[in-house]
């Protein structure tokens, strides 16, 4: 199973972005499971900069901002 990360510290931008995100998955059918990442190291770590990320296995897609489900599902393939 593949990983979404969120990567944000609880800002009203990420619990919407996390929002979004499930939307998505519900919505794709997609195997993801959908794990937040709120610890400001490893948010850095993964280079982001600018709160709220999205990553899918580690791998960076997206930073500082708010996709629609439409945008996420487009990187779920």
């Amino acid at each position: 199973m593949k990983k979404l990360q969120i990567l944000g510290t609880g800002c009203a931008k990420c619990r919407q972005l996390t929002a979004n995100a499930q939307k998505a998955i519900e919505e794709s059918g997609a195997d993801y499971e959908l794990e937040k990442i709120t610890d400001i190291n490893e948010i850095v770590k993964m280079g982001v900069m600018m709160t709220p990320g999205v990553a899918i296995d580690g791998e960076l897609k997206s930073t500082g901002k708010l996709l629609s489900p439409a945008d996420i599902k487009k990187l779920l393939v």
